[in-house]
């Protein structure tokens, strides 16, 4: 009989593809398969070939693009060279999620399917399109299609004889386990951000401490949004970026929240660890230092600000010493509890913290261990660049709207990295905030003679400012950018920067101020006005547009 041996690989961009495979190898766990779960970009794809089960999860970005960890693999996959039988014996099933808002639904799937079955393999379902816009989610999609890829992995690889399936009412051990340092084990001198080597250039796994240099409201006071124009230092960081960039912040949480997370599960946060994998031979979470300190891992590591979703109330409810409490768990976990779920959590964007308060029997129960299973990492937000190494060297400056609003909720909703980077002040010591820099979606055009019409509301003019401000630098003039705010006297954005370039000739500027008159105007209102001009631009001198929101 062969091995038990199951892959499964994912694509994710927010962590709902990485919740969904996650949920399978836990499943394929309960059938006593050796399961590894990977995202596509860590697992080395030439080994492909000596698989033998594979299951991809994977999502769909922008206009049909692969989540950024699957892009390599994706590149790969689509070679030319590759042989048509390079794959053939690998059984595999493929899951999707999308939007089916969108045009391209699911895109990635689709094709992704198509790709491994031309290259040989036998695929064991149809590939599963879960979706958003369903009532119940993609849930409504995945559940059964679980269901019969079990029914079909188990004819192929029966259970070994005198097993049964681990029942869902038993717990199965944490992906990590936590060891306590003695209180007298030698610090090291204290976890700080290392500076990245000299060789690395930042990425996710190494970003570079950028030393905040200001931090600036450019909205005024009276206004209702606070927007920020901040400024970060990278000398001697090896990062180069040009127009269209985007930098991505790895942001942290506030330390009252941190405090309240320990208190409420009875931690002491200066307690520190080292964290050992379950599996032997499994790699360990990337960016935790060891030995670590629970306040940095709860600080740096743990998303206790973001919605939970269904695998965390399921996994919540094994630790119940309430039955009351459990009750209700299980039903946020169950498939017919989804609505009510939802109406608990995503509607009002109630967050882990907040969700661990109003289950407090269970929540002073959670194991620590568990703590690695049951809140997912936080993620890095991505931000436009909105300078120009040209008219700044060095310096990385991003234009950024403190998020936040109101739910039926009585504490406002926060956006957890500009609620953060909002609160840092350049003038209480050396503020370092990590980062990284990766490719945007905005070419802008290598000939110089090409115009460029920009229309960019409200925060979207940030990588205009960058191109502009690029543009500029290399002499050129054809720069035509539609602009749009609430009124002229609070929200203008780099007012001052506009009218000089205005009046140097470097930049023709059209703004639509909507509330600043009685009937609203806004940058569809300019462009209609101004169409002779653009009409021009685009049929007699090729002009490039672009639209950011």
């Amino acid at each position: 009989m062969s091995e038990r041996k199951l892959l499964v690989l994912f694509g994710s961009q927010t962590g709902t593809a990485e919740d969904t495979a996650e949920r399978i190898g836990r499943e394929a766990k309960r059938r006593h398969f050796q399961c590894r779960v990977e995202a596509l970009d860590s697992y080395d794809v030439a080994n492909l070939i000596n698989e033998l089960l594979v299951v991809f999860v994977c999502s769909t970005t922008g206009q049909g693009d692969p989540p950024d960890n699957m892009k390599m693999f994706w590149r790969f996959l689509f070679r030319k060279n590759l042989p048509p039988s390079s794959l053939c014996q690998l059984d595999y099933a493929v899951l999707g999620l999308g939007d089916s808002s969108y045009p391209k639904f699911n895109f990635v799937a689709k094709k992704l399917h198509k790709r491994v079955l031309q290259l040989g393999g036998s695929p064991l379902l149809p590939v599963a399109l879960g979706d958003d816009q369903h009532d119940l989610g993609p849930d409504a999609v995945v559940d059964p299609w679980l269901v019969a890829l079990w029914d079909k992995i188990l004819a192929l690889y029966p259970l070994p004889p005198g097993l049964e399936i681990i029942s869902p009412d038993v717990r199965l051990p944490p992906k990590y386990t936590l060891h306590y340092l003695p209180e007298d084990f030698p610090h090291p001198d204290s976890v700080q951000l290392q500076p990245t080597e000299a060789r690395a250039v930042p990425s996710e796994r190494h970003p570079f401490a950028a030393r905040l240099v200001s931090n600036r409201r450019v909205t005024a006071e009276s206004h209702f949004q606070d927007v920020r124009l901040i400024e970060f230092d990278v000398a001697g960081s090896g990062i180069t970026f040009s127009a269209g960039d985007v930098v991505m912040i790895q942001p942290q949480n506030c330390p009252e929240d941190v405090q309240q997370f320990c208190q409420l599960l009875r931690l002491d946060p200066d307690r520190r660890f080292v964290l050992k994998p379950t599996e032997p031979g499994a790699a360990l979470p990337a960016l935790l230092p060891q030995p670590c300190t629970l306040r940095h891992l709860v600080t740096h590591y743990l998303d206790i600000s973001c919605v939970p979703r269904r695998s965390f109330f399921q996994l919540l409810s094994y630790f119940s010493t309430s039955e009351l409490e459990r009750e209700k768990l299980q039903e946020f976990s169950s498939a017919q509890g989804q609505e009510e779920l939802y109406s608990y959590c995503n509607r009002p964007r109630r967050t882990t913290l907040e969700a661990l308060w109003d289950f407090p029997h269970t929540t002073c129960a959670i194991p620590p261990d568990y703590l690695l299973d049951l809140i997912p990492r936080i993620r890095p937000r991505a931000f436009s660049i909105a300078s120009s190494m040209l008219a700044h060297p060095d310096r990385i400056q991003i234009l950024m709207a403190v998020v936040r609003y109101k739910t039926r909720l009585s504490k406002p909703r926060r956006g957890l990295c500009s609620t953060w980077l909002a609160s840092l002040n350049p003038e209480q010591g050396d503020v370092q905030v990590p980062l990284w820099v990766k490719k945007g979606g905005l070419k802008f055009p290598s000939d110089p003679d090409t115009p460029v019409i920009m229309i960019g509301p409200g925060t979207g003019v940030a990588p205009f400012r960058a191109a502009i401000q690029e543009r500029v630098a290399q002499g050129r003039r054809g720069n035509c950018l539609f602009f749009g705010c609430r009124q002229k006297s609070k929200d203008f954005y780099c007012q001052a920067e506009w009218e000089e370039l205005v009046a140097k000739g470097f930049l023709t500027l059209f703004t639509a101020f909507s509330r600043d008159q009685e009937e609203k105007v806004y940058v569809q209102h300019r462009i209609q006005e101004k169409r002779r001009l653009v009409w021009e631009l685009l049929s007699s001198r090729s002009a490039h547009i672009y639209l950011a929101g």
